[in-house]
């Protein structure tokens, strides 16, 4: 059984997370005219053998989203984090309104 390290409430069976899809994916910007990049973003994805970031949401607990890094080859977890971390880091510096 896959167990998951919640950073809120501890480790648990994954029956207590629902998986959310891959998080290595970016999405295209809202308003981007492109169909061919809401196609990638909406069907297109790896398959990969070996370490791969996905979205988890513990939603027999806390209901936080995290993101889980797993081996898909022994489903060994490497790290869980949560996910508003993760996108705090990655967004850019806002600027103070002048």
């Amino acid at each position: 059984m896959l167990r998951i390290e919640c950073p809120c409430c501890g480790l648990r069976d994954h029956d207590e997370f629902r998986y959310g899809g891959d998080a290595s994916v970016m999405r295209p910007a809202h308003d981007d005219p492109d169909p061919q990049a809401w196609y990638r973003y909406v069907y297109i994805r790896a398959n990969p053998a070996g370490l791969h970031r996905e979205f988890w949401q513990h939603v027999i607990g806390c209901r936080q989203w995290l993101v889980v890094e797993r081996d898909t080859r022994n489903h060994a977890i490497a790290s869980v984090e949560l996910a508003r971390q993760l996108s705090a880091r990655k967004s850019p510096a806002r600027k103070p309104p002048a």
